[in-house]
């Protein structure tokens, strides 16, 4: 069977604005297919999101041999969304035709030295040479692809910021199913931990940057009163072992506490007058918990309750689409929220409202929007047909 193809909208001249293909990850030619798939060029960009199951070492130079002189960008997942929404076992493809984007795309090589000025000299000028290839050209955003079992998250998206000027950023941490074992990005034809990719787009169609999540606070506050910030562990809540702790707060038992219970029953920061979600990856053995973003002792963390997630994710995608429907969406959707919508019976409602709002993208480890990084939430951009579209 061949790779499966969405075109989503056209621009008016029978050319898809973006095209997306997905394939099974294990099949031989998955590479073959995806290029069929994607029809002919020439291409701005190729994403792909592939499951770990895709021989992910060897996929990028596989990849640059089935896109000749394109640029490819990617990541492992923890989960894809496709055409189809919903998915796993697969590598989708996105492809940004020439005719509507331009991109530029930086590697960061090693997370532990972000690369300081040199990293935002080259940043601006990434973002000069797209401006001055294509000056008429308006709509403009930066998409982030890390590393997410480096623990560098933090640190990575505060080092970017003040290279971005006024163009907006969101991204998503390469997964790695619920192995967490190795996680990686793709740039040039290889395959790469410890690293990021940041890429700068520039198209003529409008776009918006979001970020969504369908978190409330609730009454309920514990403090960090004994952490490992350097590994993201919480040893100590309220002076208590961290697993009993948020166990009884929640009136479970510590035997109790699953990968759903944490996507279920989320904590939040106060930070700038909004709340951030500090999702739980994991409790180890011992009863300490890791997260999967910046932790620290003294922190006050309040538990968050979640909204109906069919109800939320429908009214914040019409939202978007309340004056002119997107041609596509481009996100990045945490892990824990497809873990939720598996164990609250909603993954095929889910899986509907992804595909109708033709969005496309991975289940992450975490979330980047401007200079924080995130959990729990969808962030991405939606792409609208070019003005003269209709013409």
């Amino acid at each position: 069977m061949d790779a499966l193809t969405d075109a989503f909208a056209t621009d008016g001249h029978d050319a898809a604005i973006l095209r997306s293909a997905q394939c099974s990850a294990t099949a031989p030619d998955a590479l073959e297919r995806l290029a069929r798939g994607l029809g002919e060029g020439p291409f701005a960009l190729v994403v792909l999101f592939a499951s770990p199951e895709a021989d992910p070492i060897t996929l990028p130079g596989r990849a640059a041999a089935a896109f000749p002189g394109t640029p490819i960008i990617g990541c492992t997942t923890a989960g894809e969304i496709s055409a189809n929404g919903y998915t796993e076992g697969e590598i989708v493809a996105l492809g940004l035709p020439a005719r509507h984007f331009a991109a530029q795309t930086l590697l960061v090589p090693d997370l532990r030295v972000p690369g300081g000025e040199q990293l935002i000299g080259d940043m601006v000028r990434a973002r000069q040479r797209l401006l001055h290839a294509r000056p008429d050209w308006q709509g403009e955003f930066a998409f982030l692809l890390v590393d997410g079992l480096s623990i560098q998250e933090d640190e990575l998206a505060a080092a970017l910021a003040p290279g971005l000027g006024p163009v907006p950023l969101f991204g998503g941490s390469a997964g790695d199913g619920l192995r967490f074992q190795e996680t990686l990005v793709f740039h040039e034809g290889r395959a790469l931990g410890n690293a990021a990719v940041v890429t700068f787009v520039r198209t003529d169609c409008p776009v918006k940057v979001f970020s969504l999540d369908h978190l409330t606070p609730t009454g309920a506050r514990m403090v960090v009163t004994e952490a490992d910030p350097a590994r993201r562990i919480v040893r100590q809540i309220n002076a208590e072992p961290a697993a009993l702790e948020y166990a009884r707060l929640l009136g479970k038992d510590p035997d109790q506490l699953t990968s759903f219970t944490f996507a279920a029953h989320p904590v939040v920061v106060r930070i700038g007058g909004r709340h951030h979600v500090r999702s739980i990856q994991r409790m180890l053995p011992n009863g300490d918990l890791v997260f999967f973003s910046a932790i620290d002792e003294g922190l006050v963390l309040t538990l968050a309750e979640p909204q109906d997630m069919v109800d939320h994710l429908s009214a914040e995608l019409d939202r978007l689409a309340e004056t002119v429907p997107p041609s596509a969406i481009l996100a990045c959707d945490c892990l824990l929220r497809r873990i939720e919508a598996q164990d609250r019976q909603m993954f095929g409602r889910i899986s509907d409202i992804l595909r109708s709002h033709r969005v496309v993208g991975f289940s992450t480890y975490g979330e980047q929007m401007g200079a924080m990084h995130v959990n729990q939430t969808m962030t991405g951009v939606a792409i609208y047909p070019p003005p003269d579209a209709a013409r």
